[in-house]
């Protein structure tokens, strides 16, 4: 239960420290004597989204702190061990609202974003405002109050999710159905392309080798013409071979050796070359006699290098890089049949997620079904008391209108009125009645309350409406609710005030250029003024104080 509220320099309060109590509390106060700021600062203190504009005029930053004892919040316990954010049994949230940057949020002095005290909060305390009844009347909040009173909101979170994953299972068989024919086309580009590529060997693709071997093919009769001229004039000319004049040299100056010692390193050098020239001239016959003119060879070269040029032309790569370019493509075509084949796969996996839905969905239908049985008749019997004598109130649980599969399950749940006997039940958005809908609102609030693991609740004027004897009973009805949890109402009717444990009262303050609010808890004696305020007016009479007092001592005993 919240057992502490701080506030400095939030809007009309410069500075509050309130502690409170189990139980049912109200919170009283002249017209703008700022009720609505406690609740202001709640709701900041709990994740509401801030601004500077709450931030008291002349002051740097506002400040709000709470201190909460979950011993009687098992769900908020286990949250916080879950984040490593736990503290024995108590919390401590503070949130910080600056002028000059972002606020700030802290769970039991630590840091947390706003998604986190949001995560925490709605564990700790749930906040029913003046409008609450406005929310009401959404189908989403209806079918929530449901789940909760029958127990089936983990069924219903399984039936969301498995819905969640057909839904997008579903959505991928659409996509790929729509890209069928892009994927057709696709597949078939990338096989031309292969194809053309695969002509070129690609397994033993060598650019260099090719070229090579074409200009030497394309060049062989030159390359031959001069290989036999060169042949002729080192070897093949008996008289004029360069082979033939170093012999005659030789043959000449090797005699001379011996009357001029100095001439041997010539003729030694000359013998080199005599060496050097005849092996040249084996090589190059060699290499002549391997030669031979192959037009079919030059031509199919000649083919390939046209294909070389024209791919790296179409794809924008340099030779070298071709059969890089067949890996990606082969990869690509690969992936694009893969995904091709994978519709069936997912039509597999849709159908599983089917078989799972349905009995879950329908044990979820069966179990709403009872549930809604034992709320109408428990809200029935609560808006009887509230005045609405002939009330009727229906939980209709009317199978959807849909033939495909629903997050929520398989009906639709609509809250239904029939205020008067005869009259047809109409849902609760036709209700004209605003006071109507306020006490079927509190009636339904009152209902589901006990299946709540809230410690903590907060009601902002949700008695409007209403007034006389049946103020009474709402009165009643929230101190039953404040005597299993603590229970916090805005209000302003005696009839409901009168029957709180705790009385809080609200009072402005103004000086000389500032306006402040405080919030005091009443001693018995002030709650008989204030009750009394409540009832009279502005003139109070003893006879208003004597009635005050009755009420108090009526509702204590």
């Amino acid at each position: 239960m919240l057992q502490n509220i701080k506030i400095i320099d939030l809007a009309v309060v410069e500075s509050l420290d309130l502690n409170l109590d189990y139980g049912m509390s109200v919170l009283t106060g002249e017209t703008g004597a700022g009720k609505s700021i406690l609740l202001t600062a709640l709701g900041l203190a709990l994740g509401d989204r801030a601004d500077s504009g709450y931030i008291r005029p002349g002051r740097k930053r506002a400040e709000i702190n709470l201190e909460f004892d979950i011993s009687d919040a098992p769900v908020a316990q286990k949250w916080l061990e879950k984040n490593d954010l736990d503290n024995n049994q108590q919390c401590l949230i503070r949130r910080i609202i600056s002028h000059d940057g972002p606020s700030k949020s802290y769970i039991n002095n630590r840091p947390v974003t706003l998604q986190l005290l949001q995560q925490l909060s709605k564990n700790l305390v749930e906040i029913h405002g003046q409008h609450a009844h406005l929310k009401l009347l959404q189908p989403e909040e209806q079918r929530s109050l449901l789940d909760t009173f029958a127990n089936t909101e983990t069924l219903a979170f399984d039936v969301a999710s498995i819905h969640q994953n057909w839904h997008a299972t579903h959505d991928k068989i659409n996509q790929q159905l729509k890209d069928q024919q892009q994927f057709s086309e696709r597949t078939e580009l990338l096989q031309f392309q292969l194809n053309e590529l695969q002509q070129l060997d690609l397994e033993n693709f060598d650019y260099e080798t090719i070229n090579t071997e074409h200009v030497r093919l394309a060049n062989i009769e030159h390359i031959l013409s001069v290989g036999q001229e060169q042949l002729h004039g080192l070897f093949n000319n008996e008289q004029h071979s360069a082979l033939a004049l170093i012999n005659q040299s030789l043959t000449k100056l090797t005699p001379l050796c011996n009357l001029a010692p100095e001439l041997e390193e010539t003729t030694t050098l000359l013998t080199e070359a005599q060496l050097q020239i005849s092996e040249a001239a084996q090589g190059l016959n060699r290499f002549l006699e391997a030669q031979e003119i192959d037009p079919q060879k030059l031509a199919y070269l000649d083919e390939q290098l046209d294909l070389i040029h024209t791919l790296c032309r179409k794809h924008s790569i340099n030779p070298e890089a071709l059969p890089r370019k067949a890996e990606q493509l082969t990869t690509e075509l690969n992936t694009l049949i893969a995904n091709d084949n994978q519709i069936e796969h997912l039509k597999t996996i849709l159908n599983t997620l089917e078989e799972q839905y349905h009995p879950l969905a329908d044990t979820l239908s069966i179990q709403r079904q009872k549930g809604a049985v034992k709320l109408q008749t428990l809200i029935s019997s609560i808006i009887k008391n509230l005045g609405m004598d002939h009330g009727e109130f229906i939980i209709e649980c009317a199978p959807s209108n849909t033939n495909t599969l629903t997050a929520h399950g398989k009906e639709d749940i609509t809250f239904l009125v029939s205020p008067n006997p005869g009259l047809p039940a109409k849902p609760l958005a036709k209700i004209a009645s605003g006071g109507e809908l306020s006490r079927i609102s509190l009636a339904i609030q009152v209902a589901t309350s006990h299946d709540k693991t809230i410690p903590t609740m907060i009601f902002d004027e949700v008695d409007s409406g209403i007034g006389g004897g049946v103020a009474e009973i709402v009165g009643h009805r929230l101190r039953q609710l404040g005597e299993k949890r603590q229970v916090i109402c805005v209000t302003h009717l005696p009839q409901v005030a009168s029957q709180s444990h705790h009385h809080l009262f609200v009072a402005k303050k103004h000086s000389t250029d500032t306006t402040a609010s405080n919030i005091t808890t009443l001693t018995t004696t002030q709650r008989i003024e204030e009750i009394a305020r409540m009832l009279g007016g502005v003139t109070i009479t003893q006879q208003t104080l004597a009635h005050a007092e009755e009420m108090l001592q009526g509702n204590s005993e």
